[in-house]
């Protein structure tokens, strides 16, 4: 079995997101894992070495097999065989273009597994270097399906980086999740190598911490440049490389031709709750439960689940200018299915719900809260407990099928 990184406390299992490593080592040439920074990437490539499925790790944070990589790169890697890993493979982004003929040969001795904790987007020619060949993979925190079922209170509040969730108190959860926004803006963007050097660290914070309060709200960077005295550029920049770093989630908005008034801007989420809350200086369930971005926030663990659970691919929100709105609709096998997201005890079906209904043309739509118990709403639509997220892939399966 393989597990998460912990610090005190039982193993977590991770087992379904290894099983996809490995099918993807059977399909592709190279795996890029990419997600956030201390999400546990480093320790599933170790898991994997220990299960002799990793022939040679390089550790690009560590100095030595930097400058060992980095003085030789191509003559290095072109001697190796088996499955080769690369972690943090963004400090050395000139390895995608020299990865790119190492991927091509044939007989193919080797395989290559590269981790990173920026975008694709941010690191210059990776899509083209190995468009074809690479497998790009996002390593999501750790899941309800991961923790259990009956842990939901706590994932939600501390948040699904590994270190965060396992630790003892909920106080030392909050100071580690602290020292991990101050250890981010300070000296991971910087080592990234996507910042221009010119970007204050304080700066970066405080949008950091001025974001959380907007969390699911349309995105207006014209507001935020105001309370920060700088322009709607500048803060669209900084939302863009929290966002490539995996700290935000921009979601974008569903547009077609409905005969009304869409929102057209995008809505911001902080991805991880824990981080959210840490921002917030939320540090209890009591805490949590009398902020009023209570709500907000459930929104946006519900959506973290729902897109580790089903995939992050071709996801949306919906709204109009008069105030009908779906929280998210995904495309999936050519049909749209919705999503609503209700912090209380028994959801019922809303006019907004009646009208994206009707509007997007949706094949199935679910209100996930907090609860324990599974009822209909609507010919269409179900109140679902988000501890049973995992069984909505298989309805859909189901229901395209006829069965």
């Amino acid at each position: 079995m393989y597990y998460a990184k912990i610090q005190g406390m039982a193993l977590i299992p991770r087992n379904a997101l290894l099983a996809r490593i490995e099918n993807g080592l059977e399909h592709f040439r190279a795996l890029a894992l990419l997600g956030a920074r201390q999400v546990g990437k480093t320790t599933l490539l170790r898991m994997l070495g220990e299960h002799k499925r990793i022939t040679r790790l390089f550790d690009l944070e560590n100095a030595i097999d930097f400058e060992h990589l980095a003085r030789a790169p191509q003559r290095i890697l072109g001697e190796l065989s088996g499955i080769v890993a690369i972690d943090e493979v963004q400090r050395l982004p000139e390895l995608f273009a020299l990865l790119r003929p190492l991927c091509d040969r044939r007989p193919l001795p080797a395989k290559f597994i590269l981790t990173g904790s920026t975008s694709p987007t941010l690191v210059k020619g990776v899509s083209e270097s190995l468009a074809g060949r690479c497998l790009y993979m996002d390593i999501p925190g750790l899941s309800l399906d991961e923790v259990g079922r009956e842990n939901l209170p706590q994932l939600w509040l501390r948040g699904g980086f590994p270190d965060s969730y396992t630790l003892q108190t909920d106080t030392l959860s909050l100071q580690w999740r602290r020292q991990f926004i101050t250890a981010f803006v300070e000296r991971d963007l910087p080592q990234f190598g996507i910042t221009s050097g010119n970007i204050p660290a304080l700066a970066m914070r405080r949008f950091w911490m001025m974001t959380a309060h907007y969390h699911g709200q349309i995105w207006n960077a014209s507001e935020l440049a105001r309370s920060m005295d700088a322009t709607h550029k500048i803060m669209t920049m900084y939302r863009d490389l929290l966002a490539g770093s995996y700290m935000l989630r921009v979601l974008t908005p569903w547009f077609e031709n409905v005969g009304k008034r869409l929102v057209k801007s995008p809505k911001v989420y902080i991805r991880d709750s824990g981080i959210l809350h840490a921002l917030l200086g939320l540090e209890t369930q009591d805490d949590l439960q009398s902020s009023p971005s209570y709500g907000a926030s459930w929104e946006g663990f519900g959506i973290e689940q729902v897109l580790s659970a089903l995939g992050e691919q071709d996801a949306y929100f919906y709204a109009t200018q008069a105030g009908a709105e779906l929280d998210l609709m995904l495309l999936r096998h050519g049909r749209r299915w919705g999503f609503e997201f209700k912090c209380t005890d028994a959801p019922r079906m809303t006019p907004s719900m009646r009208i994206a209904l009707e509007d997007l043309k949706l094949q199935r739509a679910w209100i996930i809260y907090p609860g324990d118990t599974r009822y209909p709403v609507h010919e269409k639509v179900e109140a679902l407990p988000l501890t049973a997220i995992g069984e909505v892939a298989g309805e859909m399966q189901r229901i395209i099928a006829g069965t």
